[in-house]
C-alpha cells in the first residue's frame, strides 16, 4: 500500500454514498490531500441496496434546499464523470387513506409551496390515470411532486468517487481504519490495516470525517466522539418482470407502510413497518460486504398482503428477490452532520435513516462548506450532531429506540407526537410529584417533561390528531391560570452552565452580544452570535459573583451551547461546567405569584428589593432557594432554583400553600402558547444561526458600545443598512384553525415566507404564528400596510399582522 500517504489534510472514513459525496465536495472546493478509506469495497455497506428514491420535500426549508441540491447534482454527474447515475425525474405520488393523513399531506403540500417545491394536490381520477395499476377505492387524497425522482444508488456513489479522484482526491478500497491517535481535543492521525492483513500504517491528518454509516458509532468511539445510531433490518421485494410495465412515478402509501418503484419493468415494494427489527446488537460482523440478512417472510407478510390489495397485479407477479439489508437509524430520525462536540477536528456525516441517497449530495456540500469556513453555511440545527446528548450513545437505549424510529418515517406525523420507546431515562427531581398530579409527559433530549396535566378521571395520555387534541382545553385552563391567577411548572430540564474564573466577565462579554459587566444578582437576556451576527444560542446569564456566572440554555441545546463557549475560550482563564442536575427549577408565574411566594418565604419580593431581571437568595419552607425574577410567559413571576436534595420539599411546600388560592400545575404546552402571544422567540424555529439578530428584532439585547465581541461588525453593519427581514406576529381571522409551523405567509397575494413557529393564543382567541417577512429598504409602516394571509392546508386565511407583541406590548404585566 505504498500509494497511501503518510500525511493528509483530511481522512474520510467510509466509502458509501455519503463519504464519496464529502470527498467530491471537498475536492471541488480545491482541497488537496483528501484521502477516503473504505474497509471493503465502495458502496458495500448499505448504499448498494438502497431503493434510490430521491424526494425534494423535507421537514424544513434548509433540509429541502439540500434535497433539491442533491437532485440537481445527480442530474449533472453523468456528464461530468462519465458514470451513469440512472437518475430520472419520474415524479412521486403520496396517497392518503384516512382524513388525518389527508390533512398531513395537504399541509405538506402547502409547506412545499413555501419552500419553492413544485407540488399539486390531485384527484383520485388523476391518480388512477397516472397509476393505472392502483386500487383507489379508499383513497381520501393525494399529492403529486413532478420533479421527484429515482436513481441508481451504487452508481451515484461511484460517480461522486470518480469526481473526487479527477480532482486529485485519493479513494482507497480494502483499507480498514483500526484506531486513531489523539492529542487533547484533536485527532492527530489514523491507524490502518489492509483487508488481507499484510500491511498496516498510520496517516497523520489535520482532521477526520466519520462517514462510516452503520459503523459510525464504532468509529465515533475510536475518535472519542458520540455518534448515536443503530442498524435495523430493512425489507423490500422485487417482482419478476411484468408485461407492459413502463416508467411510473414513485408511489408512497404511508398508511400501509409501503412504497413502490418501477425499475426496468419490475416493481419494487419496500416497507417501513411500525415495529422494526434492530440488528447487530453485538456488533457488525467483520466480514460484512454486500451482505444480505436472513429472510423473514412472516415479518413482511402483512405489508405484502396490503400491497396485493392496493396493487392487484402484485398478486399475479412472481417474486424475483426478497431482500433484507441493514440501514442505520438515529434516536430522532434526523441524520448526524457537523463538528463532533467532544473534539475540535472530528466531523460526522452518518445515520441517514434510509434517506441517504436523496440526502448525500446536499449533506456533502453543506459539510464541505462548513469545514472550509469553520462555521455553518446556514441553519443545520435539525441535523447538527451537537443536538445529541452523551447518554444517547448507550447501546441499550439505541436498541430500544431503533425499534420505533424506522416505522416513524411513514407513521402519521402528528403535531406534538411523542416517542414511545426508550423513555424515562432523564427525570427531574419533581418527576414523581408531577405524575401524582396527573402530568402527561413528553420527551426532549431524553428529559421527561410535563407537557400538560390531565383532569381527574381523564385518560392521562395523548390522543393525536391534526385538529384540537384531547389536551387542548387542559392547556387552555393552564394558560388562563397563568394569565389571571398563578401557575407552577417544572423548568429543571433547561441547561445550566456555570462559567467561573478571573476572566469570566471578559470572556462572556466576548461571547455574548449583551453587556456582562453588571452587578452580582443581575440577569441578562442575550445571544451568542456568529461572525455574520446570526444567532448561535439564546440564553439568560445571571451574575452570581465577581468571578462566576450561570448561563441558562434550552434543554436540547445545552451541549451545543457549552461546546460553543469551550471552543471560544482561547486565552481566557475560565472553567465551564454543566451543573444542570444540581438544581431543580420551579417557575411560579401569574399576577398572584408574589402572593404565593409570600406564603412560603419571609423574603421581600417587592420591586424595590427584587426588581425584574434580578436574582436573590431566599428561604423556602424549611430550605433554601434562589429566586430569579424573569419570565418566558409574559407575566409577573419567578424561576426558583432549588438544590436537588431540597426539591421535593420545595414542591410540596409551594403546592400545599397554593391550594387555597387556586394554584394550577402547568406544562410545556402552556409555556409555548403564552410565549407566542407575547412574541417571544423560540430558538431553533424563530431564531437560528442564519437569522441576523437585528432582523430577528433582538437588537435591544446587543450592546455595540462595549469592546469587541463575536459578530460585532456584522451587527453594526446591519444596524446601518436596516433589517433585510422582519419578524412578524400573525393572528388568524378564523378562531377554529390551528398553526404549527411552515405554513406559507402570503403578502398581497404572493408567498414571501413561512410561519417559523405557531400555537394557539388562548387569551387572544385565535392561532398565533411568527415568521419573517422580507423588508429590505422598507419602513415598519410599509410592512404593516400590506394584506396578509396564511395558507392552512391549501386554504388562504386572512391574518392580522403586528411587529409588536399582540399581548402586553409594553411588558407592563411582568414588572408590576
Amino acid at each position: 500500500m505504498s500509494t497511501l500517504p503518510e500525511k493528509a489534510r483530511v481522512v474520510i472514513v467510509g466509502g458509501g454514498v455519503i463519504g464519496c459525496s464529502v470527498a467530491y465536495h471537498l475536492t471541488k472546493q480545491g482541497w488537496k490531500d483528501v484521502v477516503l478509506l473504505e474497509r471493503k469495497q465502495l458502496t458495500s455497506g448499505t448504499t448498494w441496496h438502497a431503493a434510490g428514491l430521491i424526494a425534494q420535500l423535507r421537514a424544513t426549508a434548509n433540509m429541502t434546499k439540500l434535497a433539491k441540491y442533491s437532485q440537481e447534482l445527480y442530474g449533472a454527474l453523468e456528464e461530468e464523470t462519465g458514470v451513469a447515475t440512472g437518475f430520472k425525474r419520474c415524479g412521486s405520488i403520496t396517497v392518503a387513506l384516512t382524513e388525518e393523513r389527508k390533512e398531513e399531506i395537504y399541509r405538506q403540500a402547502a409547506m412545499a409551496r413555501a419552500f419553492g417545491v413544485e407540488v399539486e394536490e390531485i384527484s383520485n381520477e388523476r391518480v388512477a390515470e397516472m397509476y393505472p395499476h392502483l386500487n383507489i377505492e379508499d383513497v381520501k387524497g393525494a399529492v403529486y411532486l413532478p420533479k421527484d425522482g429515482q436513481g441508481d444508488p451504487a452508481n451515484i456513489a461511484l460517480a461522486l468517487a470518480k469526481g473526487a479522484r479527477q480532482r486529485g482526491g485519493l479513494v482507497k478500497e480494502r483499507i480498514k481504519v483500526t484506531g486513531m491517535t489523539k492529542d487533547g481535543r484533536k485527532v492527530t492521525g489514523v491507524d490502518w490495516v489492509s483487508d488481507d492483513g499484510s500491511e498496516s500504517g498510520h496517516i497523520e491528518c489535520d482532521m477526520v470525517v466519520n462517514c462510516a454509516g452503520m459503523w459510525g458509532h464504532e468509529v465515533g468511539k475510536m475518535s472519542g466522539t458520540n455518534v448515536p445510531l443503530h442498524a435495523c433490518e430493512h425489507f423490500y421485494i422485487v417482482t419478476e418482470a411484468i408485461e407492459g410495465l413502463t416508467q411510473l412515478p414513485v408511489l408512497r402509501v404511508p398508511d400501509e407502510c409501503a412504497y413502490y418503484k418501477e425499475d426496468a419493468g419490475k416493481m419494487l415494494l419496500g416497507a417501513f413497518e411500525p415495529e422494526s427489527k434492530p440488528w447487530a446488537m453485538d456488533g457488525i460482523p467483520d466480514t460484512f460486504e454486500f451482505d444480505q440478512l436472513p429472510e423473514d417472510f412472516d415479518h413482511f407478510e402483512p405489508i405484502l398482503e396490503n400491497a396485493c390489495n392496493r396493487m392487484p397485479m402484485l398478486a399475479e407477479a412472481g417474486i424475483h428477490t426478497f431482500f433484507n439489508g441493514p440501514e442505520s437509524f438515529t434516536p430522532d430520525d434526523a441524520y448526524h452532520l457537523g463538528l463532533a462536540p467532544e473534539m475540535d477536528n472530528v466531523w460526522v456525516a452518518a445515520g441517514f435513516n434510509s434517506i441517504g441517497i436523496q440526502s448525500a449530495g446536499g449533506a456533502g456540500m453543506a459539510l464541505a462548506q462548513w469545514m472550509e469556513a469553520g462555521e455553518k453555511p446556514f441553519d443545520l440545527g435539525d441535523v447538527d450532531i451537537s443536538r445529541m446528548h452523551p447518554f444517547q450513545g448507550n447501546k441499550q437505549y439505541l436498541f430500544e429506540r431503533s425499534k420505533e424510529t424506522l416505522g416513524l418515517l411513514y407513521a402519521d406525523h402528528f403535531p406534538y407526537r411523542q416517542k414511545a420507546t426508550a423513555r424515562g431515562v432523564r427525570r427531574t427531581p419533581f418527576h414523581h410529584h408531577l405524575l401524582e398530579q396527573g402530568a402527561v409527559m413528553g420527551e426532549l433530549g431524553g428529559w421527561e417533561r410535563a407537557n400538560w396535566f390531565a383532569n381527574e378521571g381523564q385518560k392521562a395520555e395523548y390522543e393525536y390528531t391534526w385538529k384540537r387534541q384531547n389536551w387542548f382545553e387542559n392547556s387552555a385552563a393552564e394558560h388562563k391560570a397563568v394569565r389571571e391567577n398563578v401557575g407552577m411548572y417544572d423548568m429543571s430540564s433547561f441547561g445550566k452552565i456555570r462559567v467561573e474564573g478571573r476572566d469570566a466577565e471578559a470572556f462572556l462579554n466576548y461571547v455574548c452580544g449583551a453587556n456582562m459587566s453588571v452587578p452580582a444578582g443581575k440577569i441578562v437576556y442575550t445571544q451568542f452570535l456568529n461572525s455574520r451576527a446570526g444567532i448561535e444560542a439564546d440564553v439568560t446569564v445571571t451574575r452570581m459573583s465577581e468571578t462566576a456566572y450561570l448561563v441558562v440554555t434550552p434543554a436540547i441545546t445545552r451541549l451545543a451551547d457549552q461546546t460553543w463557549m469551550r471552543r471560544h475560550v482561547g486565552d481566557f482563564n475560565v472553567v465551564i461546567t454543566d451543573v444542570t442536575a444540581g438544581e431543580g427549577v420551579l417557575a411560579i408565574m401569574g399576577p398572584n405569584a408574589r402572593d404565593l411566594l409570600a406564603k412560603v418565604s419571609p423574603n421581600d419580593f417587592s420591586n424595590d428589593t427584587n426588581p425584574f431581571g434580578t436574582a436573590q437568595e431566599i428561604e423556602l419552607g424549611m430550605g433554601l432557594a434562589r429566586a430569579h425574577r424573569v419570565t418566558y410567559v409574559g407575566e409577573l413571576g419567578w424561576e426558583l432554583y432549588v438544590p436537588s436534595e431540597m426539591a421535593g420539599h420545595a414542591f410540596e411546600t409551594l403546592h400545599e400553600a397554593g391550594q387555597d388560592m387556586g394554584l394550577k400545575l402547568c406544562g410545556m404546552h402552556m409555556m409555548d402558547s403564552c410565549r407566542i402571544e407575547k412574541g417571544f422567540r423560540h430558538f431553533g424555529h424563530d431564531i437560528t444561526c442564519e437569522d441576523n439578530v437585528i432582523d430577528a428584532g433582538l437588537g435591544f439585547a446587543v450592546k455595540v458600545d462595549k469592546p469587541d465581541f463575536i459578530g460585532k461588525s456584522a451587527v453594526i453593519a446591519r444596524k446601518e443598512t436596516g433589517p433585510k427581514m422582519r419578524m412578524v406576529q400573525f393572528k388568524l381571522s378564523d378562531p377554529e384553525l390551528l398553526l404549527y409551523h411552515n405554513e406559507p405567509i402570503i403578502r398581497d397575494g404572493e408567498i414571501v415566507g413561512y410561519i417559523s413557529s405557531g400555537n394557539y393564543g388562548h387569551t387572544l382567541g385565535a392561532a398565533i404564528g411568527m415568521g419573517y417577512v422580507p423588508c429590505e429598504g422598507e419602513k415598519p409602516t410599509d410592512v404593516l400596510a400590506s394584506t396578509y394571509e396564511i395558507d392552512v392546508m391549501g386554504t388562504r386565511v386572512k391574518a392580522e399582522a403586528s411587529l409588536k407583541p399582540m399581548y402586553d406590548p409594553k411588558s407592563e404585566r411582568v414588572k408590576v
